[in-house]
């Protein structure tokens, strides 16, 4: 099971979730809202120290292409974790601008018309990741909420897209095992769920890991 460890904030913290199995890291840029966001420079240092084939995502709230390759360049993750809805013309720019870079679109999974969502944007990424925002608000919830949505509508997506899905949303050791039964993702991600007073415990770490396997 691929596992995503997101809102890594210190070098500990990613070579803890790393020796505890994770796939790959979440580095969060500046959101809008939300918890965990870091200095690009910490970005960059942490990706660069990261061996495969652990893989590295840049958390990004950016929507232009030419924005998001930009912070790209200075970040140099192996992946781009794309937090807010990216118009269809600028996820096919933002292909061209970065090869081989694995892009991941979030969908905010928050009724029926997020399963359409999802099948629209499917064909032009390498991975959805269904998270429990809502870009709706004045202040956009983009992530870290620690909420679960409705797993119907994720499964929905997980069974039609075609892609690799990964799942977030208030996860934790506590769920996973049935978020993994009812939803049938490809992968997991976690942020909130593996904290005690904002920082990666190691006991729930440990317990997450034994819960998937």
């Amino acid at each position: 099971m691929f596992v995503k460890v997101c809102c890594i904030a210190s070098h500990d913290e990613a070579r803890l979730a790393v020796s505890a199995g994770a796939s790959a890291l979440g580095l969060v840029s500046a959101m809008p809202s939300g918890p965990g966001p870091i200095a690009e420079e910490l970005i960059a240092d942490i990706a660069a120290r990261v061996a495969p084939p652990t893989e590295t995502f840049l958390l990004t709230a950016l929507t232009e292409a030419e924005a998001i390759a930009g912070q790209h360049r200075r970040c140099g993750t192996t992946a781009l974790q794309l937090v807010d809805h990216v118009p269809e013309t600028e996820l096919i720019r933002l292909r061209r601008l970065v090869p081989g870079v694995r892009l991941v679109q979030v969908i905010h999974v928050q009724g029926e018309h997020s399963v359409e969502e999802a099948r629209a944007a499917a064909p032009l990424v390498d991975t959805l990741l269904l998270d429990s925002g809502n870009p709706g608000l004045a202040v956009k919830e983009l992530g870290g909420t620690g909420r679960v949505h409705d797993w119907t509508h994720s499964r929905q997506i997980c069974e039609s897209a075609g892609i690799p899905v990964l799942l977030a949303g208030g996860l934790h050791p506590g769920n996973a095992r049935v978020a993994i039964e009812q939803v049938r993702p490809s992968g997991l991600d976690i942020c909130s769920g593996l904290r005690t007073d904002g920082r990666l415990d190691p006991r729930k770490l440990s317990a997450f890991f034994q819960a998937i396997h």
